[in-house]
């Protein structure tokens, strides 16, 4: 999965719940129940994740959404073997971008 997200240091809830085409209150929910996501909070309250964060939602999306997991399986899943888990959606990402460019090359030809 592709988030189009510009880079900043960090991005408020709204923003990521649009980047995922999620509701906010699933993005809080995650928060709630995934300890790898700790948004810092500004005087108001406000959420505002990092960088980090949003790899770690791409990493619990993938697992819950696309992969079909239950919340607690994918707990499980990101506490066994956490490395893993990133290694293989990172090349599995790359490959993804590599295969949708060539595909944009083979439309131009």
């Amino acid at each position: 999965m592709h988030i189009d997200l510009p880079e900043k240091r960090y991005y408020k809830i709204g923003e990521v719940a649009k980047a995922f085409s999620v509701n906010t209150s699933l993005i809080r929910f995650w928060e709630k129940e995934f300890d790898i996501i700790k948004p810092k909070k500004n005087a108001k309250g406000n959420r505002l994740f990092t960088s980090i964060d949003i790899s770690n939602f791409k990493l619990i999306y993938n697992l819950v959404k696309e992969r079909g997991f239950t919340l607690d399986g994918a707990k499980q899943k990101l506490k066994k073997n956490p490395e893993g888990i990133v290694n293989n959606y990172e090349i599995i990402s790359r490959l993804e971008a590599v295969k949708s460019e060539l595909n944009k090359i083979k439309n131009q030809l």
